[in-house]
């Protein structure tokens, strides 16, 4: 069953000088309910752009994103960003974590703007991500993979159908890095939730079946694209 479904997506900025600018221009992708793919994208690639867009948190000038049977696109901000609440979990490169905030916290935060915190579901996530004796640490207080690990945690807090992964091994060594990708893969099938990667690291990339080249889908390239 399609999960994901996105036709003729099409996204432009203002250029400062005035005019349009197409960052991104994606004719048809899809994604299987429980698949993991992976894309190749390279810093100017549009790759960001187009997690944004499928996230809700950018909206598109045109086409359509059709999530679980719901068209993102048509969707006003205030429905956009419940969608994203109740079947996206998002790990971003920097984690976004609250610094002011515990890990446990930080997971029951993600949790809020869902279907409602329930602590023991974080605790549970926490401890099944190796944190069960950090719950009440501060992400200063922690390493920058175990940082990540609670990322994971709030990413899968509101058990979404689709999990975006944004450069998510970007910020570790190649230990780490290969660690952290075997967690995120493991803990997205135990939950049932597609898993759409974006990376430039080749090691990363050849750890899925399903990879496609974002550069070749994406039909409005530009340097200035993120």
């Amino acid at each position: 069953m399609r999960l994901l479904e996105i036709k003729d997506l099409v996204k432009t900025y203002a250029r400062p000088g005035g005019g349009e600018h197409r960052v991104l221009d994606v004719r048809e992708f899809t994604l299987e309910a429980g698949a993991q793919q992976a894309l190749r994208g390279e810093s100017g690639t549009g790759k960001t752009t187009f997690l944004h867009l499928i996230a809700g948190i950018l909206a598109p000038d045109s086409g359509s994103i059709r999530l679980d049977g719901r068209d993102v696109a048509t969707l006003g901000e205030a429905r956009r960003d419940r969608l994203r609440a109740e079947a996206i979990g998002y790990i971003f490169q920097t984690f976004n974590l609250l610094q002011g905030h515990t890990a446990l916290e930080n997971v029951e935060l993600g949790m809020a703007f869902g279907r409602g915190v329930d602590r023991a579901h974080a605790e549970s996530l926490l401890k099944r991500v190796g944190l069960g004796d950090k719950l009440g640490h501060f992400p200063r207080q922690l390493s920058t993979g175990q940082q990540q690990r609670v990322a994971v945690a709030r990413a899968l807090a509101n058990r979404p159908k689709l999990v975006l992964a944004d450069e998510p091994t970007g910020n570790l060594d190649r230990r780490h890095a290969r660690e952290s990708l075997e967690l995120i893969r493991e803990v997205c099938r135990e939950s049932g939730a597609a898993l759409l990667l974006v990376s430039h690291d080749e090691r990363v990339l050849a750890a899925f079946e399903h990879m496609q080249d974002f550069a070749a889908m994406n039909q409005a390239l530009s340097g200035s694209a993120t």
